[in-house]
């Protein structure tokens, strides 16, 4: 962005000097600037300068002095409806103007890839896709997974990377620009993410906990001589021969629940019992690795992931080539592969395939709109989209193998069917199986820390995107309060998300944490993406929104994806919703089988979320001035007001 200083630095763009003459119909320059003839618009809708920033109109000039009057100026062209470059007069316009010109871009474009790769892929790649897949019929599942992915996911990852690199704002203020009595998607965005953040980074912490217990000769879950053991403890991985009884428990097992959570410990959620004070050291030190990842933007966090983001694909070759040597490694791959056909006249094997894409590509989550936010603005968010996502699902594929070589090596030194030993699902499935047959792996000490060390940083990638959603959606929101403050809004975002941990810091603090996992974000996720993919394709109109992206990427997306964005992605959001509240999970970890009251606890953490849309609609509808009709139709409309340039100011496409 340049700027000339002139003699005239209060004059409005719209004055005689420096206005060349358009033709009807016709796209003319105006002080250096590109704009539409408004004969030629959108029915007078805002025009777009040469390089993307949004142009505004307003009917109501402004006089020089950041002040509107009441008629009109006199300069006769400024009777005309004129197109400036902000939404304000005056001093509020020459702050935005500024935050433009200085707001931060990604250093490299390959920064960017990894933020997204990283954010994208976590720790339900590993433990969630593999799961699922066998759970549905195998490689029959890849089916009704690709097709979800083509039409639902996909369309909505997209559209998030394009609405964020057009708009160039986070997830509260981008609605100002779009359709500002949705504005209360972005709140409940930011919400939650701080409820993910009090429970997500509990699970780093148990994973921390286990990378600091494998430097050790001898990994502390490999046999039955330690203190938390009981005496159902039972190796059958030893020398001796040793039967497995219906009650017995695996070393790995009992030091996952009696060791690192303690569950014995508490009573339910009824008695949580005391705070770790061993999981409470691991969270901490986890949050400060996050806070100075992020404390100074992408700038910093962009160079993060090129470790944290790279590291999980060497490690998980190493442990798929280590996988594919053991012995019954075959079992487990024909197990995860072998197809079920008829399981694909089932409705929930299509519930678990859109709801698997969707969270795993993670729209409605404010951190692809803001990482896209930080992109130069011709950058191809299209390319970006499919590779990225491509990505996502094939590395959901790879883990399978990874997990499932490994389910069948266990099954194959216990003589039982790969069915009995795959029963574990979640958390469970990496820190009781896998450990388990890490344990007994020769240098299962080496593989042990690579492995968790993966784990680690499949996480910490999410975390980063997880909290740089709101920093950005806050920090875009109220600029004059917090943007020359990011790093101390940083820390107390950080102390927030810490103190909001400690519920699941506590020896029944995997209850809660199971208790989040399925109500804080599932419905409430889905609705928000849903509303938004709304408002986007209906109120702020699709034709709009393509000529947005027709503007960036110098192409028009095809019937295909207006379609998807119209129709079918919400259609598939809504059916996925539904079919959630329809069937409510029922909640059980270990041997405890939560109460009825936890339903209706879980469902209040949710709607607390999603309550801030309706609110902030009412809010909005209060105070805009009119008829309830004007209200609505103001409400529904991009904020469109005037702003003064300060000289002659040239935007140069970034």
């Amino acid at each position: 962005m340049e700027k000339k200083a002139t003699s005239n630095e209060t004059q409005p763009l719209t004055s005689k000097k420096g206005i060349s003459d358009c033709n009807e119909g016709e796209d003319c320059k105006e002080n250096g600037l590109l704009i539409k003839n408004p004969k030629s618009g959108n029915k007078e809708e805002a025009a777009q300068i040469s390089n993307g920033y949004s142009g505004v109109q307003s009917s109501v000039p402004c006089n020089g002095m950041g002040e509107v009057e009441d008629a009109q100026c006199t300069n006769p062209a400024a009777t005309t409806t004129t197109t400036t470059t902000s939404t304000t007069c005056g001093a509020e316009g020459q702050q935005q103007l500024m935050e433009l010109e200085d707001r931060e871009t990604w250093s490299k474009k390959i920064d960017f890839l990894l933020s997204v790769i990283g954010y994208a892929v976590d720790l339900g790649n590993v433990w969630r896709f593999p799961y699922i897949c066998y759970q549905n019929g195998g490689g029959a599942f890849l089916i009704p997974y690709t097709i979800m992915a083509i039409f639902g996911g996909i369309p909505l990852f997209y559209m998030e990377l394009a609405l964020g690199q057009y708009h160039r704002n986070g997830c509260i203020s981008i609605w100002r620009k779009i359709c500002p009595i949705f504005k209360g998607i972005g709140f409940a965005i930011c919400v939650i993410d701080l409820y993910v953040a009090s429970y997500y980074n509990t699970i780093m912490a148990w994973v921390f906990y286990y990378l600091v217990s494998s430097f050790t000769t001898e990994l502390p879950w490999t046999s039955c001589n330690n203190a938390w053991n009981t005496g159902n403890c039972t190796t059958y991985f030893s020398k001796d021969n040793v039967s497995w009884a219906l009650h017995s428990i695996s070393p790995a097992e009992e030091f996952y629940t009696r060791q690192v959570l303690q569950v014995h410990r508490s009573n339910g959620l009824d008695d949580l019992g005391g705070i770790s004070w061993q999981l409470t050291l691991c969270l901490l030190l986890i949050f400060i690795i996050v806070y100075f990842s992020i404390w100074k933007g992408v700038k910093t966090s962009g160079k993060v992931v090129w470790v944290t983001a790279t590291f999980p694909y060497v490690i998980l070759f190493i442990l798929l080539v280590r996988g594919a040597t053991l012995p019954g490694a075959w079992r487990g791959v024909l197990y995860y592969l072998k197809p079920e056909w008829q399981k694909l006249l089932a409705t929930e094997v299509w519930v678990d395939a859109a709801a698997q894409i969707f969270f795993s590509l993670g729209p409605g989550f404010g951190v692809l709109l803001a990482y896209a936010s930080y992109n130069k603005f011709h950058n191809n968010c299209y390319q970006d989209a499919l590779v990225t996502s491509t990505v996502n699902c094939l590395t959901s594929f790879v883990s399978g193998f990874v997990i499932f070589t490994v389910l069948g090596y266990m099954a194959e030194m216990r003589n039982e069917d790969v069915s009995e030993v795959a029963k574990d699902m979640g958390p469970s499935l990496l820190f009781i199986t896998y450990a388990e047959a890490i344990a007994n792996m020769p240098a299962s000490t080496f593989f042990a820390v690579i492995f968790f060390l993966m784990l680690l940083t499949l996480g910490l990638d999410s975390t980063f995107a997880g909290l740089e959603g709101v920093i950005t959606g806050v920090l875009d929101e109220f600029p004059h309060v917090w943007s020359k403050r990011r790093e101390f809004f940083v820390l107390s975002l950080i102390i927030i998300c810490f103190l909001g941990s400690l519920a699941t810091l506590t020896f029944g603090g995997a209850y809660v944490v199971k208790l989040f996992e399925e109500y804080a974000t599932g419905p409430a996720v889905l609705t928000v993406v849903f509303l938004e993919a709304v408002a986007v394709a209906w109120f702020y109109g699709i034709n709009q929104f393509c000529n947005d992206v027709k503007e960036m990427l110098g192409f028009a997306p095809g019937w295909y994806w207006r379609v998807c964005w119209v129709a079918i992605s919400p259609i598939f959001l809504l059916f996925v919703t539904c079919s959630f509240l329809s069937n409510p999970p029922e909640l059980r970890l270990f041997d405890y089988n939560y109460p009825y009251w936890t339903t209706v606890v879980g469902y209040c953490i949710g709607t607390s979320s999603i309550i801030c849309i309706p609110i902030y609609m009412v809010y909005r509808l209060i105070i805009t001035p009119g008829t309830l009709k004007e209200r609505i139709l103001k409400s529904i409309t991009p904020e469109t007001a005037t702003e003064i340039p300060f000289g002659d100011i040239r935007m140069n496409a970034v």
